[in-house]
């Protein structure tokens, strides 16, 4: 038992450690107009086509989660063919598109290869998130991208929405995030849109969802007539309930009216009268505040795990390759 526990200290300290190397000035001498050029990148495409921000917030997400912010997502394959990420992955040639925007304004002669694409996906998902009319916080810098990705981690790690209340729980535990953490960053889906098999399921088999809410998706979320239903290839994806495209508190309102999108998202609330997420929900619901900063302070965890800092791994030129070029 004391081994486990020193373990569990020496864990903790190194991670400590590792999180202590970035800091939201790194670029402040190598590129001081990184951070701005970001932002004015993803206002632009955020202020052209709304869903970007939710899909580039997605992108930090599903990179985070497996094997730590590193930009492995990024890379062509592996992860990307992942049972969470295949067909569902947007805004991967924007990244491209702010990292040749910065890497020119860091260095007009692109002879030196100076902002991570890892530190790119957390600042892009922070600003998408501002741009949306949520919260902001503040990014450590300094992370270094990964030479390698798996397919497996992901298939793994990433939450699917099928998921119960414990499934949940304990995916995000992994992760050091607590029950609120995991429900704030649930609230994420307060924008963006989700794929018919997301929540076909769900439409058609469970009783806890608002008729009038399930017959407008029904309208555009059909079953499918046998097998290979060549309709069900066709349809591309459905938009969230309410507010789809600005960042409030809008999705816990729903989840008390049972317009959950997700089975995932509705089980926060309907999981057992009384029980510890309705009660966050509740809360989330009444308090547009308490939400944005709860989400503000669990993002910031996401951004801290298991980045790669100093020497390890690499910086990107081409965030799909580990190439030099």
């Amino acid at each position: 038992m004391a081994s486990s526990c020193l373990s569990v200290v020496l864990l903790l300290c190194l991670a400590a450690a590792v999180s202590a190397q970035l800091s939201p000035t790194f670029y402040d001498s190598s590129c001081p107009g990184a951070l701005s050029t970001i932002k004015n990148a993803v206002d632009a495409a955020v202020g052209s086509n709304p869903r970007m921000g939710a899909s580039l917030l997605r992108l930090h997400f599903h990179d985070c989660f497996v094997q730590g912010c590193d930009a492995s997502v990024l890379l062509s394959g592996n992860e990307q063919n992942a049972g969470g990420n295949a067909g569902s992955l947007l805004g991967l040639d924007l990244i491209q598109k702010i990292k040749d925007l910065v890497e020119a304004a860091c260095d007009n002669n692109k002879r030196t290869v100076f902002v991570s694409c890892a530190d790119i996906l957390a600042v892009a998902a922070r600003d998408s998130v501002v741009a949306l009319g949520g919260p902001s916080w503040t990014v450590q810098l300094g992370r270094r991208d990964s030479t390698t990705a798996s397919v497996t981690l992901a298939n793994n790690d990433l939450p699917p929405p099928s998921l119960d209340v414990a499934g949940l729980n304990t995916r995000f535990a992994a992760k050091g995030f607590s029950s609120i953490d995991m429900v704030a960053l649930s609230g994420a889906h307060t924008v963006g849109r989700a794929q018919c098999k997301n929540f076909r399921n769900r439409l058609y088999n469970e009783a806890n969802i608002d008729p009038d809410y399930a017959a407008k998706l029904k309208a555009n979320c059909p079953q499918p007539t046998g097998s290979g239903d060549s309709n069900l290839a066709q349809l591309d994806d459905t938009p969230t309930p309410v507010n789809a495209d600005s960042f409030d508190n809008g999705y816990f309102v729903n989840l008390q009216l049972n317009k959950g999108l997700l089975h995932s998202d509705q089980v926060l609330y309907t999981a057992g009268a009384g029980g510890a997420t309705e009660n966050i929900v509740d809360s989330f619901a009444a308090n547009p505040e308490t939400f944005r900063n709860a989400f503000a302070s669990a993002m910031v965890k996401m951004g801290n795990l298991s980045p790669l800092t100093g020497s390890q791994g690499m910086v990107r030129r081409t965030c799909s390759s580990t190439k030099a070029n």
